[in-house]
C-alpha cells in the first residue's frame, strides 16, 4: 500500500481511512472498509492496511492472511490480480525480514507474478518496483539491483503523484548512499523523506524518517532528531516495534524497514 488516502479526497470514507492509518490504527481503518468487502478495490485496500500493520507491529498475521485471501478471491482482471500478488509478496517479505517465518521464496514468487500482470506504465508498478528493491537489498544483499528498482519506483511515484511512496524511495535511496559514504546525498534524501511524511501527516512513519536522518547528521542535530523520534515512538505505544533498539527503548527490536 502506498499513497491511498494521502490527499484530501472527496470521499469521506477515504479521508477517515487515511486518518486512522496515519496514526497506526490499521485495524480500525480496515473495519471501515469491511462492509465493502465484495468490491475488489476495497478488499485490496483492506488487505494492504492489515499487511502494513504486520510490518509495523509484528502482529496481526492471521488477519492479514484472511484479508489477503478475500482480496485474491474477488480480484478481477490482470491489474487487480497483480496488485493482490504484490500484497502477498509484501506480507511474505515482512514475515521473513522480521523473523516470524522464512517466506523469501514465496515473496519473490508473488512479486514475480505481480510483475507479469501489472503493465509497466500502470500506477501499481511503482509500488511493485519498490518492494522488489526491498527484497534485493534486505534479502538478496544486492545494493545495485536494489538501487535500480528504487529508481524505477521513484520515477513511477513521481509520474503518478504518489507522495507517500516517494517518501519511501527517497529514504531507501538515501540509505544506499549512506552505505557508500555519500553523506550529502544521503542527508538530502532522508530530509526529503521526512519533509513529505510530515506534510502528509503520516505520523506512524515519521519516527523512522527522523531516525534515518539522524544517521546522516552530526551532533547535536543527530541527538535532537533521535529525541523527537523517541517522543513519537512513545506517543504511538512503541510502533514501529523494530525501531526500539535504535531509540534505546524496549521491547527488543526486529530488523528495520518501511
Amino acid at each position: 500500500m502506498s499513497g491511498s488516502g494521502t490527499t484530501a479526497a472527496p470521499d469521506p470514507l477515504q479521508t477517515a481511512v487515511w486518518r486512522l492509518r496515519s496514526r497506526g490504527c490499521w485495524t480500525d481503518a480496515a473495519a471501515l472498509l469491511a462492509p465493502r468487502a465484495a468490491d475488489p478495490a476495497a478488499a485490496l485496500q483492506r488487505a494492504a492496511l492489515l499487511v502494513e500493520q504486520c510490518l509495523y507491529t509484528e502482529r496481526g498475521w492471521p488477519e492479514a492472511e484472511d484479508a489477503l485471501r478475500a482480496a485474491e478471491a474477488v480480484a478481477q482482471g490482470d491489474e487487480e490480480r497483480g496488485a493482490a500478488a504484490c500484497e502477498r509478496g509484501a506480507l511474505a517479505y515482512a514475515s521473513t525480514l522480521l523473523g516470524v517465518r522464512d517466506r523469501a521464496d514465496e515473496a519473490r514468487s508473488a512479486l514475480g507474478r505481480a510483475a507479469a500482470l501489472i503493465p509497466p506504465e500502470a500506477p501499481g508498478r511503482a509500488l511493485l518496483d519498490f518492494r522488489r528493491g526491498l527484497i534485493a537489498e534486505n534479502l538478496g544483499d544486492s545494493p545495485q539491483a536494489a538501487r535500480a528498482a528504487y529508481r524505477r519506483a521513484h520515477a513511477g511515484a513521481t509520474a503518478h503523484d504518489d507522495p507517500l511512496l516517494l517518501s519511501s524511495t527517497w529514504r531507501h535511496l538515501a540509505g544506499l548512499a549512506l552505505r557508500e559514504g555519500e553523506l550529502a546525498e544521503a542527508r538530502h534524501g532522508f530530509a526529503e523523506s521526512l519533509r513529505i511524511r510530515e506534510e502528509l501527516g503520516y505520523l506512524v512513519g515519521t519516527a523512522p524518517a527522523l531516525a534515518a536522518l539522524a544517521d546522516a547528521e552530526p551532533e547535536p542535530e543527530s541527538g535532537r532528531l533521535l529525541a523527537e523520534a523517541a517522543r513519537l515512538f512513545r506517543l504511538l505505544d512503541g510502533v514501529p516495534t523494530w525501531l526500539a533498539r535504535r531509540l534505546n527503548q524496549v521491547p527488543p527490536p526486529r530488523p528495520a524497514t518501511a
